[in-house]
């Protein structure tokens, strides 16, 4: 299900969107092993894949349909898009550098019944489209896995499209 989009919130720049849409970015989260959050290469910044963690602890745990609703799930997704963000503003110095997102995969953790995946990963797509706006566009893979780092339900993989510095 598509977030309604707020023609008011497309205004301004990119700070100022999420500002209007009452959200404020944690400090970007920190490498769980011997590699770098973000990497930019030409007009391209690749993320690592974003968990959903707050003050270095992980905000949701569990697997979608086990003891996970997809409400919890879009939560999750949205938790750690908000971290990508955060990340890119680190990388970047401002978030005005920001083009738009070209590619967004979200791994999520289910049960094999499991079938809501566009539904999960609809909480990091809504996100992003509400602050670049439904024309900016962004294509999705959603896959369905077993297990992924320290019990988290879902990650978010972004390659966000650069303005030159």
């Amino acid at each position: 299900m598509k977030a309604p989009i707020d023609k008011k919130i497309l205004t301004g720049d990119l700070t100022s969107r999420l500002e209007k849409l009452g959200t404020v970015l944690p400090a970007p989260p920190t490498p769980l092993g011997a590699y770098v959050e973000s990497s930019d290469t030409g007009n391209l910044l690749f993320l690592t894949g974003m968990l959903p963690v707050v003050n270095h602890k992980l905000a949701i745990s569990g697997r979608l349909g086990d003891n996970l609703s997809v409400k919890e799930g879009q939560e999750a997704a949205r938790i750690a898009s908000l971290n990508a963000l955060a990340v890119a503003k680190h990388h970047l110095g401002t978030l005005e550098r920001l083009k738009k997102l070209v590619k967004l995969t979200v791994l999520i953790v289910t049960t094999e019944q499991f079938v809501d995946h566009p539904a999960v990963a609809d909480g990091a797509s809504n996100l992003f489209v509400q602050i670049f706006g439904p024309e900016a566009g962004h294509t999705r893979s959603v896959i369905g896995v077993q297990s992924l780092p320290i019990g988290a339900p879902v990650i978010v993989d972004c390659i966000f499209e650069i303005k030159p510095a």
